[in-house]
């Protein structure tokens, strides 16, 4: 590539990084050398391929950033192509990480993708350091706090002081059909994902009783059909597969002949699909608006060339165009980034290690999916349960009909939680009201 055509391609970007204005950051200082820091050395690693993912690695791309990484474990489907964009119909099954990547390297010169065909879970600690930033493109709550712990666990302390160069920025974006927001999170320094973990709701469920006999939503009659119908009459003698369109055809006709019957509106194809696939239609105007807030925040970020988002966004554009932004603020006593161990009040001494598990899992603020429990008794380390691993499982089976006195647990007992949603064991610490007789938090 020539050098006037390297000059004309970056001349824009350059009017930004190498003069000083009225909103830069005040320890920006003009340069050449930042426009080759943001080519030459930036390392940025976008996690999720989808419909935000498309629209990040095409925007950063375009932005100067080269050293790019995508990391998806998912492979295209049809339903993927009318927004994901890097992808075509010669595409379908093949890796979704792996296909954008070929896709940006071949169009944008001189930047280099490198595709990662797998769950981030399966990544190391010195993988995640030899980045600048995490830019997160996900439809996954869990993915979003494991990222969220697996950053915070790479910070150091120097007696107690954070050690900022240890800091990875994150940047997380979310859509949701017309809704969305973006997030800039400083790991140790501003709020975090469990800081806020009550902003998502846990996922909505219905009610086998009201679905059956008092249905008063569309969504009600779908789950009837997906639940109680097809496993009885079995049209196809197969599972259910959301991506057949056999499948959801009729689904859609038997869950509409359900809701004539019950007086209920609002029946779409688009609304089964949905329900059966537990998504929430995507956007593709939607997708783009927060994909390009996040490339900027990464931007301002790699080169201080202006403030950062302080700290949360929030976009809606139902009905018009509506735009938030807030500062959330840090918890004092999150699971995360406080270090400081969650208290748990204990009501009732009957409390059982079973109630604990139902706790963790449906309180908003910790919204847990198999926690596994151990704890030092007796001045020996004890596994209360833990389900993801068979044998032990069976072996501490009894124990969730236990009280927590009969384990051996006591007022300021402490805790040690295991759970997917996060990379690191959380520490909580029980207080025994005493004088109550409710087993309820």
């Amino acid at each position: 590539m020539s050098c006037d055509h390297t000059q004309r391609r970056w001349s824009n970007l350059r009017k930004v990084l190498e003069r000083s204005g009225p909103f830069c950051r005040p320890d920006f200082e003009p340069s050449t050398d930042n426009l080759h820091m943001l080519l030459d050395h930036c390392r940025v690693l976008v996690v999720g391929a989808g419909g935000l993912g498309c629209e990040l690695l095409k925007n950063l791309a375009l932005m100067g950033f080269r050293h790019l990484h995508v990391i998806d474990m998912d492979t295209i489907e049809l339903s993927n192509l009318n927004r994901q964009f890097l992808f075509r119909h010669k595409d379908i099954g093949f890796y979704k990480a792996e296909t954008a990547a070929k896709f940006i390297n071949a169009r944008v010169p001189g930047c280099n993708v490198i595709a990662h065909n797998c769950e981030i879970q399966t990544k190391n600690e010195a993988f995640f350091q030899s980045f600048h930033m995490v830019i997160c493109g996900l439809d996954s709550i869990v993915a979003r706090r494991w990222i969220n712990g697996m950053l915070l666990s790479l910070l150091t302390y120097d007696n107690g002081e954070l050690n900022q160069s240890t800091v990875i920025p994150m940047i997380d974006g979310g859509t949701e059909g017309f809704k969305g927001n973006v997030r800039v999170i400083l790991p140790g320094m501003s709020p975090c994902i469990e800081c806020t973990l009550d902003l998502y709701p846990p996922q909505v469920t219905y009610p086998l009783c009201t679905i059956a006999n008092t249905p008063r939503l569309p969504e009600h009659c779908v789950e009837y059909v997906k639940v109680i119908q097809w496993p009885k009459e079995n049209p196809f003698d197969c599972a259910i597969d959301g991506d057949d369109p056999q499948h959801i055809n009729w689904i859609y006709e038997k869950s509409n002949d359900r809701a004539i019957q019950f007086g209920i509106q609002g029946m779409t194809y688009r609304l089964v699909q949905g329900v059966v696939k537990n998504i929430i239609p995507a956007v593709a105007s939607t997708n783009a608006a927060i994909a390009a807030v996040c490339a900027t925040e990464a931007f301002k970020l790699a080169t201080s060339c202006s403030a950062s988002l302080t700290n949360y966004m929030v976009l809606n554009d139902l009905d018009g165009v509506y735009t938030y932004t807030y500062e959330a603020e840090k918890r004092k006593d999150c699971l995360a980034c406080s270090q400081i161990p969650r208290e748990i009040e204990i009501k009732d001494s009957k409390y059982k290690l079973q109630n604990l598990i139902d706790l963790l899992c449906e309180r908003p603020d910790m919204q847990m999916k198999s926690p596994g429990l151990t704890a030092i008794i007796d001045g020996k380390n004890k596994t209360l349960y833990m389900q993801m691993v068979a044998s032990i499982e069976e072996r501490t089976r009894e124990n969730l009909s236990k009280t927590l006195v009969e384990l051996g647990l006591r007022d300021g007992s402490e805790i040690y939680v295991a759970d997917i949603t996060t990379p690191n064991t959380i520490t909580l610490k029980l207080r025994f009201l005493q004088g109550e007789n409710s087993a309820n938090q």
